[in-house]
């Protein structure tokens, strides 16, 4: 083993990346190493990236570039999905010792003596995406009061204009029983809620092909890994990351409504609210579907906080096929949404498509239904003025003043010491501020 000693770590991107950055995390500490805060100073410094965008390209440079400037002679390894897209352009960045791509990021530790003796400056590894076929158990711990907990990875869907197939491969899924294991191992760490996390989790065990109706059910399906996980002792809340909406059926809507320990919470991506455009971008599902899903989580779920992804500019959406989105969403009752606005990426099928959206017209577009989204998401909160609700506290940046989320997804605001960290505490949720948070005074003493 090297004889470098402490290691620095910085992740962009999702929360799957979250995960597996504690993961890597794990195997330095076990190897000897000491984890330090990023801008402290290290001997290594781990970047893992994100490339959903060409900003998130954009910031992975800039990361790089902050690393060497605060861990001066650290060795720099990137990792992650914009080091499997394009590990040569990371490898030119100078400074940049390390690049490991999807099959080798979790054998970080085989290749740190040889850049350590400086023998493998500028060094890539990273293979074919089709070499990334196992699956490697990963979860967050000790910078979140939540837990991170990846259940799946990979994606077969071909949306035109994603990239994450091409950075992590096919999907492939965890087991109940080990899944179980990792929620257990959170569980002994006074963790209280888990957020579980993947490309696309209701994809596990094959969900896909069997909603689909391509095969027959004959293994554990997510909503099979959700009833073994709300068995599990010591975790007071699951949530569900996102879920596709194709995947998000009935069973699963109806297994949550009647869960005490999964939260009234469901994200499911959208991209656009126009027929035409979700048949461009490949989708497996079509508004009308997506207008049922709601509909019957409101039934079930009246209290149900619903997300929704959003891509605005996409090739050849017209104003009127925004103006249908807009007004699709505009009537949906959903909570509030993720808007993005369209990056070409290179090797899409999206990048080749006419009817180039200006990126003025893009950017308006995002203003306008972000705008839609603070409106919904203070209209949302507002119907639960009054109510008590369960919040997880955490810390905040102010001192003397917590911050957590209620069971569906509401931002509270509460004065209080660090001693409320992690509790799970009943509050009652009072008003909203000027800047949409929810002012909340706990119903009784802290109940876990």
């Amino acid at each position: 083993m090297s004889t470098l000693g402490t290691v620095a770590f910085y992740t962009l991107g999702c929360k799957l990346n979250y995960s597996e950055t504690s993961a890597i995390g794990r195997q330095f500490s076990a190897a000897g190493y000491q984890e330090v805060p990023f801008r402290q100073g290290a001997d290594v410094v781990v970047i893992n990236t994100c490339s959903v965008t060409e900003f998130a390209d954009r910031k992975c440079r800039n990361v790089v570039r902050k690393a060497l400037g605060a861990n001066a002679g650290a060795k720099i390894v990137v990792v992650g999905c914009y080091a499997q897209l394009k590990p040569r352009e990371i490898a030119a960045i100078e400074g940049v010792d390390l690049v490991l791509g999807a099959a080798e990021k979790f054998h970080i530790l085989d290749y740190i003596d040889g850049i350590a003796s400086g023998s493998g400056k500028g060094m890539v590894r990273a293979g074919e995406v089709r070499e990334a076929d196992t699956f490697v158990s990963s979860f967050s711990f000790g910078d979140r009061t939540r837990s991170f907990l990846k259940v799946q990875d990979g994606c077969d869907y071909s949306c035109s204009f994603c990239t994450i197939p091409l950075a992590r491969g096919a999907s492939r899924s965890s087991t109940v029983e080990q899944i179980v294991r990792d929620a257990e191992a959170i569980a002994a760490r006074g963790v209280k809620e888990i957020v579980l996390t993947g490309v696309n989790i209701g994809d596990f065990g094959n969900g896909t092909a069997v909603i689909e109706g391509q095969r027959p059910r004959k293994e554990a399906l997510f909503v099979d890994l959700a009833r073994a996980l709300d068995r599990v002792a010591g975790i007071r809340r699951f949530r569900i990351s996102s879920i596709e909406p194709n995947l998000c059926t009935d069973e699963v809507i109806d297994f949550v409504a009647g869960s005490n320990r999964f939260a009234p919470h469901f994200h499911m991506p959208l991209q656009s609210g126009n027929n035409k455009q979700l048949a461009k971008m490949r989708r497996r599902y079509r508004r009308e579907l997506y207008a049922e899903r709601v509909a019957h989580i409101r039934r079930v779920i009246p209290h149900c906080c619903i997300g929704v992804d959003l891509i605005v500019g996409f090739p050849g959406e017209t104003e009127e096929d925004f103006r249908e989105t807009y007004r699709f969403v505009e009537a949906l009752d959903v909570s509030y949404f993720h808007v993005f606005t369209y990056s070409e990426r290179a090797n899409t099928p999206a990048a080749a498509l006419e009817g180039v959206v200006p990126l003025s017209e893009r950017r308006r577009r995002n203003k306008r239904l972000s705008a839609l989204s603070e409106r919904k998401r203070r209209a949302f909160a507002a119907r639960h003025l009054g109510e008590v609700r369960p919040v997880l506290l955490e810390q905040s940046k102010k001192k003397g003043v917590l911050h957590g989320f209620t069971d569906n997804y509401i931002k509270v605001t509460f004065p209080a010491e660090n001693t409320w960290v992690n509790h799970l505490v009943g509050m009652e949720l009072q008003r909203l501020t000027e800047d949409g948070l929810m002012v909340a005074e706990p119903a009784a003493v802290p109940i876990a």
